[in-house]
């Protein structure tokens, strides 16, 4: 084990990690896909193979990745941002159509989907931690620090907004941490959070004000899923189907689980393998197995959490915090709508749900950490070696 991992720089407890739930990834994918084989067609082995070549993917922008000097990750993060730009609105004319979001973009000659919100979440999360380092004796200037910040971030989630609302909400949230962790003024944060809740009303206004418009598309979605949650008596068994068979499936997972590929609630479940992933997890592997998964996540954050302190740049500390929070945030989301306590949204599992942009995306952002830690480690050799001479 020791000769491969001589191969891997940085963090070793964060690769141990992210390789571990890649691997098992591909074990929990083959086992809850028995209803997407029920809708689409094909069979479990083609959805498996499909997601280890997602896998395969993953691991080796990661690999790739974090042999960058970390210098490289923020002299793109610029170009990245714009990217993001220019692939939210390609998606929001050209997009592919999947459960009823424009979300998507189909990758010419190969076939496989690209959800662009998914690039853009750790694009802004870059380019946010380059914009707090630029801005750094700004931030108290509306037109030289604030103003430059809340730009990205207001461009971002309204592309977002339109068909994920989620994801819109969860990274405004994300950001609005990275610039209180960057000592962004109290007041003006304040100023910002409410100002975002007011746009967001004046969206939801005129989407209700002129319908013809259809400012958001997805919008009845999003009322009755709060509609659902807050008054749940209100619709049929039907309607409330998914959340319910959600908790009655962590309910039959009980302590050690109905074992690998047992699970029932996952046939009738329609995002089992993604936005269920958490409640088809514990019916087959238990609550003391979910136990553990947790613990896997957050011994990831605070690994990351290390790695933000160890290095002597404030892109890098901001990065890898922005990244570790976001990773951990999505985790709690899904494991949030699946025992009930949150409405259903489209927020899956980090490096285990079946999802090829959504892997993809977080095996980079780890890529980026490990570049940040290897330069850390490097550094600290060669001071070292100064203090021996």
């Amino acid at each position: 084990m020791r000769a491969y991992f001589k191969y891997l720089k940085g963090d070793p407890v964060i690769w141990v990690i992210s390789i571990l739930l890649l691997s098992f990834s591909l074990v929990t994918v083959y086992s809850f896909v028995p209803i997407l084989v029920k809708i689409e067609g094909g069979s479990p082995f083609y959805y498996l193979f499909k997601h280890f070549l997602y896998v395969f993917i993953g691991f080796s922008a990661m690999y790739v990745i974090h042999r960058l000097d970390s210098k490289y990750i923020y002299q793109i993060s610029k170009f990245s941002y714009y990217l993001a730009i220019a692939l939210l609105i390609f998606t929001m004319f050209f997009g592919v159509n999947v459960n009823g979001a424009d979300r998507w973009i189909r990758i010419p000659f190969i076939g496989l989907t690209f959800q662009s919100s998914d690039f853009a979440k750790l694009a802004l999360i870059l380019y946010i931690s380059r914009l707090l380092v630029k801005k750094e004796g700004k931030l108290d200037d509306w037109k030289e620090g604030v103003l430059p910040l809340m730009a990205p971030i207001l461009i971002i989630c309204g592309l977002i907004l339109k068909d994920n609302l989620s994801t819109s909400l969860m990274l405004f949230t994300l950001s609005l941490i990275l610039l209180f962790v960057g000592k962004f003024p109290w007041l003006k944060l304040v100023s910002i959070i409410g100002g975002g809740v007011a746009l967001l009303f004046l969206v939801i206004s005129v989407h209700k004000g002129f319908p013809e418009f259809n400012l958001l598309p997805r919008y009845d979605t999003w009322e009755k899923r709060i509609e659902r949650k807050t008054d749940s008596d209100a619709f049929s068994k039907i309607e409330n189907a998914q959340a319910d068979n959600a908790e009655l499936a962590i309910f039959n997972g009980s302590i050690f689980g109905q074992g690998v590929g047992d699970g029932k609630l996952k046939e009738y479940l329609p995002e089992a393998y993604a936005d269920f992933y958490y409640a088809s997890f514990v019916e087959e592997f238990g609550t003391v197995s979910s136990v553990l998964l947790i613990f896997m996540y957050l011994i990831l954050l605070l690994r990351i959490i290390k790695v933000a302190l160890r290095t002597d740049s404030l892109f890098e500390s901001y990065a890898c915090l922005g990244i570790g929070i976001h990773l951990l945030s999505q985790a709690s989301i899904n494991m949030l709508v699946c025992t009930g306590i949150f409405p259903v949204t489209g927020q899956n599992m980090p490096f285990l749900a079946m999802g090829g942009s959504a892997l993809i995306m977080a095996c980079i952002s780890i890529g980026v950490v490990q570049s940040i830690a290897y330069k850390s480690l490097r550094r600290s050799a060669v001071n070292k070696s100064f203090d021996y001479e």
